[in-house]
C-alpha cells in the first residue's frame, strides 16, 4: 500500500490530487482513473480537495494542464525535495497500475519533476522500481 502519511495538510492532498488529475485528464479521464482519484481522495480524507481538483479542471480543460502546473508550484513552493520526489513518486505508480504510462502521462510527470528542479532524483527513482 502507498505510504500517504506524509499528507497531512489540505494544500498537500490538493497537490496530490491534482497532479494525479494532470496525468489523467491527458487522455480524457476513464472510469478507472477516476475511481483511482477518488479511492486516493478517500485513503486522504480528502473529498472536498477532491471536489477542488475537479472543479478546477472543469473550468477550463484545454488550459488546465498550464494552471495546474502554475497552481502546484505555488502549492509546493516550501516542500523539501523528499516530500515532492515521494509525490511524484505516488504518480508514477498510480500510472503503472494501469497496467501501461502513456508518453504523455511520463511527459506530465517530467514536466512537473523540471518545475521542482528534480528531474534526475526522478529517474533515479524510477529505474529503481
Amino acid at each position: 500500500m502507498q505510504q500517504l502519511d506524509f499528507l497531512l495538510t489540505s494544500e498537500h492532498k490538493k497537490t496530490l490530487l491534482l497532479l494525479k488529475a494532470m496525468v489523467f485528464y491527458h487522455h480524457g479521464l476513464n472510469e478507472e482513473e477516476g475511481r483511482m482519484l477518488r479511492e486516493t481522495a478517500e485513503r486522504l480524507g480528502a473529498l472536498a480537495e477532491l471536489q477542488w481538483v475537479t472543479d478546477f479542471v472543469g473550468t477550463d480543460v484545454h488550459t488546465a494542464f498550464d494552471r495546474a502546473r502554475t497552481h502546484i508550484g505555488e502549492l509546493t513552493v516550501n516542500w523539501d525535495n523528499e516530500s515532492k520526489l515521494h509525490c511524484l513518486g505516488l504518480v508514477w505508480e498510480a500510472t503503472n497500475r494501469k497496467g501501461c504510462i502513456t508518453e504523455m502521462e511520463a511527459t506530465t510527470i517530467l514536466k512537473v519533476a523540471k518545475d521542482w528542479k528534480m528531474q534526475r532524483e526522478l529517474m533515479g527513482m524510477v529505474r529503481k522500481k
